[in-house]
């Protein structure tokens, strides 16, 4: 990777100048202050000079800004994960295996470059303070957020040398990647638990903290619900592994994200999607989410997204189709959009996904507070409750309703069969199979609009049942590739860093193409 530590005094001077003289760039939040720019020693005190650096962490974690979040989520995992779709006329791009170098360098260089930056410096300025060990470990988790994103995208990458310095970092195997990231979200447990035992009522970094305003008893909440989705990640690769993670997160004094209440949102000053879908137009909804709620009948679709706008056609709730080509922008503008607002928050981990995959944990007769049923039954409601819709008990209920076929009022040859045989309500009487398609049908369901969430469990699971490409333009060797199981490595790590780039491929033990599998999609 190029640039994978940047001058310190350089990245100092701009995350400053974010905090203390309002966005310097677009891609800074606007922090001001009610007084002058301070000096070196104002600077120092209130842990400002580090808290400086949170924020960007924080946004490009879960890629926040409009240009950060189209290339590293929206025109990659949302078309993957069947939420968007890309309704722009580009004929190179993810969803047809082709896409453009510079948008596979973007993802990848952004975190690198935003948030290890960010990282380094934090890293530096608490090492020989054991006074700040805190804000250690709180970076650390937002590290883990970011790492594990560019892990499930690409495959192996650089984490345990990652912050040694240099240009040319090495690479990890995946394994070792989630392996390491369990080690320091342990050990940043660890530490931030005994601080909020001994602060309980610690806020000094709220002004730096839009996710839970320096609430740390919520981000170690978050912590230990990110644990578990990363064990129940790699079940198939390491079941031991994934099984002890995965109870040790369940038992952890210090909880779970289990209330809408506690949910990890950053309430960015603009909501990307709202970007992407109004004011932009490069995104429209997908055909699959669209016909999954309209075949159960579900409260949520409108709720959730608009309905179509075709001339002369009677209006209803029609996603566009992933993998085909967009004959013009205006064509593919008729589809039904999204309903969010420009100040709605973005979206990182929620309650409906911590039951799901607790529903998934006692299936599979971990130790967890719960039977099956009732946790995925859960999940359902805190959904509902998420959006704010009623109705969750008839839903529930529902044993006949089916997915619905694909019509494109555009286009017969767009057309699809939705093979999926699943309903809504719990059998208990099902074997393994179905049920653990019912829970991740719903899950994938209520993780709208996580695209690497959604993306990642389809890929862990092959549910639930996604439409397969019209087009493919790649050059995998297998021609009739359906889906995207990773992106391929930004083409500047394999000019500016070959001799890493060429380890890495022999650690994803396939060619660098979309088709390769990564470590944990063993099923």
């Amino acid at each position: 990777m190029k640039n994978i530590v940047y001058k310190i005094k350089s990245i100092s001077a701009v995350a400053l100048c974010a905090l203390f003289a309002g966005a310097c760039t677009s891609n800074f939040e606007d922090i001001n202050q009610e007084y002058g720019r301070p000096n070196e020693d104002q600077i120092s005190q209130g842990n400002f000079k580090l808290g400086a650096f949170f924020p960007q962490m924080i946004n490009y974690a879960y890629p926040a800004q409009e240009n950060a979040y189209q290339m590293g989520q929206n025109l990659v995992s949302d078309p993957y994960a069947r939420y968007l779709s890309i309704a722009n006329t580009w004929d190179t791009n993810f969803s047809i295996f082709n896409s453009p170098d510079n948008w596979l360098n973007v993802p990848f260089e952004d975190a690198y470059s935003k948030v290890y930056g960010g990282l380094i410096q934090v890293r530096n300025l608490t090492k020989d303070d054991p006074t700040k060990d805190f804000l250690w470990a709180w970076a650390q988790i937002i590290r883990i957020t970011a790492t594990q994103r560019m892990t499930d995208m690409y495959g192996p990458v650089p984490y345990t040398k990652a912050l040694d310095g240099g240009v040319a970092n090495e690479y990890d195997s995946q394994e070792t990647v989630y392996k390491s990231m369990f080690t320091d979200l342990d050990n940043a447990i660890d530490v931030l638990g005994k601080f909020v035992k001994e602060n309980p009522g610690y806020r000094d970094m709220a002004r730096f903290d839009r996710v839970y305003a320096s609430d740390f008893s919520k981000w170690l909440k978050y912590a230990n619900s990110l644990k578990l989705r990363m064990a129940m990640r790699v079940v198939n690769a390491d079941p031991e592994l994934a099984k002890t993670k995965a109870e040790e997160a369940l038992a952890s004094e210090y909880g779970l994200i289990e209330s809408n209440t506690e949910n990890a949102l950053n309430p960015f000053p603009v909501n990307p999607i709202w970007i992407m879908t109004v004011a932009w137009g490069d995104s429209r909804v997908s055909a699959e989410i669209i016909s999954y709620m309209k075949g159960y009948n579900d409260p949520r679709l409108d709720k959730l997204f608009t309905k179509s706008s075709f001339k002369d056609k009677t209006s209803d709730f029609v996603g566009l189709r992933v993998g085909i080509k967009i004959p013009s922008k205006e064509w593919a503008s008729s589809y039904s959009s999204t309903t969010y607002k420009e100040k709605d928050p973005v979206n990182w981990l929620t309650a409906s996904e911590v039951a799901f995959i607790k529903a998934e944990a006692a299936l599979r007769g971990w130790k967890v507070n719960g039977t099956p049923q009732n946790l995925y039954e859960e999940g359902v409601r805190l959904s509902f409750a998420q959006w704010n819709v009623d109705g969750s008990d008839a839903y529930l209920n529902d044993a006949e309703s089916l997915p619905a076929d694909y019509v494109d009022p555009n286009s017969k040859d767009n057309a699809a069969e939705n093979k999926s045989e699943i309903t809504v309500k719990w059998d208990e009487s099902a074997d393994f199979e179905t049920k653990l398609e019912r829970i991740i049908t719903q899950k994938w369901l209520a993780l709208y609009p996580l695209g690497m969430e959604g993306w990642s469990e389809h890929r862990r699971t092959g549910y639930p049942y996604f439409f397969p490409n019209v087009v493919n333009e790649g050059k995998d060797e297998d021609s009739k590739i359906l889906y995207a199981e990773r992106i391929p490595y930004p083409p500047r790590e394999a000019q500016n860093n070959s001799a890493n780039y060429n380890k890495a491929l022999q650690l994803l033990g396939g060619p660098d193409r979309y088709g390769t599998k990564l470590w944990w999609a063993k099923k």
